[in-house]
């Protein structure tokens, strides 16, 4: 039987196949998710998925964005005047998101460290400009890089320990508990005073170093290389 070609628009055919797929991932779980399989529920040739996403990483892509601004949008997000209460927010929604959608949540998991999903990169840019308002607000007892991989890391564990647990048995206050945890050992007791730990200003400044003004390029980059060395002790603190 000779399938006829694709008559649809472009931009409506890739929304039915994004939503065809996202459908598929939800009632069936990831392994249904294949090329074959998201063609015939669109009801396109399966070229056609090629022809638009690339591979299947590029749909899965697509999926994710596409559930993702959903998301969001029913959310109210506003960004706090406290950048702890707006970091604490936004690890609230990171947690809801992945319970709310833990075959998606699983999926994005399983690319390689060399092909992360551009949503996963987008949702790190988010979490460095949020660790960026802590360290120069001076709360931070550890680098930027140091504190974003460690909210990273807790992030994406609670939440795939807590989809392991059968939701009767799931404990309610985990992922909060894990977000006092992690701030705890990230975070200093308060801002940065006259009579800071050397490594908070340290933090602090470094942070603020792009953007201080009357400096030289050659200047600026002796001062980075500077704080740097500063810094490499809380990287490595026992090596």
């Amino acid at each position: 039987m000779t399938v006829p070609p694709d008559t649809s628009p472009r931009d409506d055919v890739r929304s039915d196949i994004i939503e065809a797929a996202t459908r598929l991932l939800r009632e069936r779980g990831a392994p249904a998710v294949t090329t074959r399989a998201v063609a015939q529920a669109a009801g396109v040739q399966a070229p056609t998925i090629y022809r638009l996403f690339g591979d299947k990483n590029g749909l899965v892509d697509a999926v994710a964005e596409h559930v993702m601004a959903a998301y969001v949008a029913a959310k109210s997000v506003a960004v706090a005047g406290d950048p702890v209460a707006d970091l604490r927010a936004g690890w609230r929604i990171h947690v809801e998101f992945g319970l709310a959608n833990p075959e998606l949540f699983r999926l994005l998991g399983t690319r390689g460290p060399g092909d992360p999903s551009p949503a996963t990169v987008a949702g790190i840019e988010v979490l460095r400009s949020r660790v960026r308002r802590l360290a120069v607000a001076g709360l931070l007892r550890v680098d930027e890089q140091r504190a974003t991989m460690m909210i990273h890391a807790a992030g994406t564990g609670v939440v795939l320990a807590l989809l392991e647990t059968p939701p009767p048995q799931r404990d309610p206050g985990l992922a909060e508990a894990m977000c006092d945890a992690v701030l705890a050992s990230i975070l200093t007791t308060a801002p940065v005073t006259p009579d800071p730990t050397p490594g908070a200003v340290a933090v602090t400044f470094a942070a603020m170093a792009p953007d201080l003004p009357g400096l030289t390029d050659a200047e600026r980059a002796l001062l980075t290389e500077w704080l740097h060395r500063a810094l490499t002790p809380l990287r490595h603190p026992h090596g």
